[in-house]
């Protein structure tokens, strides 16, 4: 796999920057937020100072997103739109998190150690810790929060993460024990999730109450949230911030109005076309980060013409990767070979790239039957930036193997109704995630979102091998195995991972590049601080 392209650095064009900002400051700012965010100001001067020195405390950061509405939850357990996990990972916290290299870390957890058979996991807590009320984190809480999570009658978000769960035996206030009913040698990464912070026995999502670096102060759903910080959190000297105001916005102009008029501080997933134009600012900088995230085309394996595994090998033998690269993502990504999971140590980085071959995309359609071509409907939507864009573009690319792509452009509500998960031919998006996690959610014949319908059963008995292997030199063979499988006749056409690009007023500091896809730095405000006079 390529390395990412890195946003490339070019003299501003002074009169495309200008275009740019009459066009977005003539949009005005969605959703009336004006007088919020004159009064998340608090006498703070509109350009501050370039960081320098060690971080400072004080302040307000104003952090602006895109997205969701009047469904907007405080549910640790519910996150569903980029303005949800933004609030839950500064809420509160899980047992264990992926840091910005993609690396499992501990988190209210100091150690998660499973048994030899990998149907207990022991996980000790970390001693010290508070929940923003200043009552103590203590086994009980994480037996709650789990059973809350997995409540048959009102499952959560991360449910599905948790088939093989049991029990959460409580040990000591300190210790608490996973007893599964499958093994799972990798149940530490399903612990390791945004949506699995762990709350007090008697938590009330109107009332939120975690451990993390913010205290609920205020929120109004569809518009804004305000946190403060929490003088007791267990970090020494985190956060810097005195307080946190997330705000939403209903499109890409407004919300990058708000950063170019210095009324947000920075703002997350910015459009990446839009990407050199914005870093022409001299105030702004951007924050581009290569991630494992997948924006893939669906084909159900089990209908007419998918069905046929020389129809899905012809699909993506007419991808031209480069190009797609290029023209939906402006180059700032990294080129995919229909496998996800490129940050999973079992990565299957040995099988041949697949490049463009309209030749032997013709022969394999004759194969199966179609001499003179095809047609199909691909459903898109706006899921995602560059979604709808790189659904013309494969139109564009596939045409020339005699395939004829019927673009049918809906709502992202329409795509995420009841057809979602039934159509034939479509598109979808993923954040970061390692093999056998994103199994669990998308490529088994139990996995929730198994869009593609696959059920494989060669490939179903490696990931339940790897799953039950402690070994990881053995488990990362068998995860290689199975990549193997879905990479020769699987149903995902995976033809990049985009990267996450976000821009920031530049007196923010601490922000750094993520894998994890989360925008601004995986949206851990804890260790940001401002530059400058905050008095």
């Amino acid at each position: 796999m390529e390395p990412a392209t890195s946003s490339r650095q070019r003299l501003p064009d002074t009169s495309a920057l200008q275009l740019t900002r009459r066009r977005l400051l003539g949009t005005g700012l969605a959703l009336g937020l004006g007088g919020f965010l004159a009064a998340c100001s608090g006498g703070q001067p509109n350009v501050l100072a370039s960081p320098e020195g060690p971080p400072q405390s004080g302040g307000t950061l104003r952090v602006g997103l895109s997205g969701g509405g009047a469904a907007d939850s405080l549910d640790a357990h519910s996150p569903v739109s980029t303005t949800d996990i933004a609030r839950v990972v500064n809420l509160y916290e899980s047992l264990l998190y992926r840091d910005e290299n993609y690396e499992l870390q501990p988190l209210l957890a100091v150690s998660a150690t499973p048994s030899d058979d990998a149907l207990v996991w022991t996980v000790d807590l970390r001693k010290g810790v508070t929940f923003h009320d200043g009552r103590p984190l203590t086994g009980r809480d994480v037996a709650a929060t789990f059973k809350r999570i997995t409540d048959p009658d009102d499952p959560k978000t991360g449910a599905s993460s948790l088939s093989v769960l049991d029990e959460v035996a409580v040990i000591n206030d300190h210790r608490v024990e996973f007893r599964l009913n499958t093994a799972a040698a990798t149940f530490d990464d399903s612990l390791g999730q945004y949506a699995l912070g762990i709350v007090p026995e008697d938590y009330d999502p109107a009332t939120p109450v975690g451990t993390g670096p913010f205290k609920y102060q205020s929120f109004t759903p569809g518009r804004s949230s305000l946190f403060v910080r929490n003088e007791n959190y267990w970090r020494d000297n985190e956060p810097y911030l005195d307080e946190l105001a997330i705000l939403n916005f209903d499109d890409d102009d407004a919300l990058i109005n708000a950063l170019l008029s210095t009324q947000v501080d920075a703002v997350g997933q910015i459009p990446l076309a839009l990407l050199e134009v914005i870093d022409a600012d001299p105030r702004i900088s951007i924050l581009n980060s290569e991630t494992g995230m997948w924006m893939p085309f669906t084909m159900r394996v089990d209908k007419p013409p998918f069905d046929d595994n020389r129809v899905r090998q012809a699909f993506r033998l007419a991808v031209d990767r480069e190009q797609m690269i290029e023209q939906v993502l402006s180059g700032n990504g990294s080129i995919g070979n229909d496998l996800y999971s490129p940050f999973d140590p079992g990565y299957a980085s040995k099988l041949p790239q697949r490049v463009q071959d309209i030749a032997r995309a013709k022969e394999l359609l004759a194969e199966a039957g179609y001499p003179d071509g095809l047609s199909v409907e691909l459903v898109t939507a706006p899921i995602q930036a560059g979604a709808v864009e790189a659904a013309q573009v494969f139109a564009q690319q596939a045409a020339a193997a005699g395939i004829n792509v019927k673009i049918r452009r809906v709502d992202t509500t329409t795509f995420f109704g009841d057809g979602y998960l039934q159509w034939d031919f479509a598109q979808d998006f993923w954040y970061t995630r390692n093999f056998l996690p994103q199994v669990n959610n998308s490529s088994l014949p139990t996995a929730p979102y198994n869009e593609t319908h696959w059920d494989h059963p060669e490939f179903n008995e490696l990931v339940a091998q790897a799953k039950g292997t402690l070994d990881p030199d053995k488990r990362n063979e068998l995860i290689a195995a199975a990549q193997e499988i879905e990479y020769n006749e699987g149903g995902y056409i995976i033809w990049g991972h985009p990267n996450q690009a976000d821009a920031y007023q530049q007196y923010v500091a601490g922000l750094v590049p993520n894998r994890t896809g989360l925008a601004l730095s995986g949206f851990e405000f804890r260790r940001v601080w401002l530059g400058g006079d905050l008095s």
